[in-house]
């Protein structure tokens, strides 16, 4: 992975105190885990590096007043850490304290969205198609996995959409990347389910902001993050700041994609559901068919 200058731009190493946990090097928020230092930080969270039995992890810190919302999350979370699969992220402990639900994971080097800032740092653009197509192609059977209604929970064999689909949450391991941050994963019987809306408002699928969750929502986020990835700007310019009802998704503006691959990509950001793509994995392999990219030594499951 290119050495990313951004990345000490956009690191605060600040400290948060939550209610009676202080977050900074050296703190020690469970017994065992010692802080080293902030990985980063949002609007509601932060990930910290910690060294654990010698080794180091990653602690995600997620803030929350509503203990409802809390322990919604953490079953969340607790059900995801039953579902294996290579490209999904390993969670070893959940824990909810003092106004925060965290988990530990596996470290990453980073996120695809710190490989975009590298790329545009080091080589004045966005990532190429090839590398592109095969991180891609990783995240989307992760994510046909989680989508697939095939995982028994309680008895009952149920799918999942992550619900937050975005580039700092596929994170990169070498040459493999792997989905992380299930705190908002809902669980699906059906194709279609009522939902208040929540997530990352400039990714979230047309149908999110009229209070839906469909079985192909998860894919319409990976179309807009294949936008940024592909060609550096987003498919929707005017995204509200929040999620609104009365807003719509307009058509989308591909421009910044080479001609060929417009047709994909529209496909998969059409406003409704069943006329995207069956699964993820069908829309990257049409991709990486436009520029000869062989996925067949990287997909784990056809």
């Amino acid at each position: 992975m290119p050495d990313s200058k951004h990345r000490s731009r956009r690191r605060d190493r600040g400290a948060i105190v939550g209610e009676a946990l202080t977050l900074q090097a050296g703190a020690e928020p469970f017994p065992g885990y010692r802080l080293l230092h902030i990985l980063g930080r949002g609007g509601y969270a932060e990930v910290w590096a910690a060294e654990h039995d010698g080794s180091q992890v990653a602690l995600k810190f997620m803030r929350n007043r509503d203990p409802g919302i809390a322990a919604k999350e953490v079953r969340a979370i607790q059900s995801m850490r039953e579902i294996r699969h290579p490209h999904l992220i390993r969670i070893d402990q959940v824990w909810s304290v003092h106004g925060f639900v965290v988990f530990s994971m596996e470290m990453a080097e980073g996120s695809l969205m710190d490989l975009l800032y590298a790329y545009h740092d080091e080589f004045g653009g966005p990532i190429p198609p090839e590398p592109l197509c095969r991180y891609m192609a990783q995240a989307a059977e992760a994510i046909d996995f989680l989508n697939a209604r095939h995982h028994l929970i309680d008895g009952s064999r149920l799918g999942f959409q992550h619900g937050d689909i975005k580039p700092s949450n596929i994170l990169v391991f070498g040459n493999t990347v792997k989905l992380a941050d299930f705190g908002l994963a809902v669980p699906m019987s059906m194709s279609r389910v009522n939902r208040t809306p929540c997530g990352t408002v400039a990714f979230a699928a047309a149908e999110v902001f009229q209070g839906w969750l469909t079985d192909r929502s998860d894919q319409y986020s990976l179309a807009v993050s294949y936008c940024l990835l592909r060609g550096g700007s987003m498919p929707f310019k005017e995204s509200p700041g929040s999620f609104n009802d009365a807003y719509t998704r307009p058509q989308p503006d591909l421009t910044m994609l080479p001609e060929a691959e417009r047709p994909t990509i529209a496909r998969a950001l059409s406003p409704v559901p069943q006329d995207r793509w069956i699964n993820c994995l069908a829309m990257v392999d049409t991709l990486a068919r436009i520029h000869n990219v062989d996925l067949m030594d990287l997909t784990v499951v056809r």
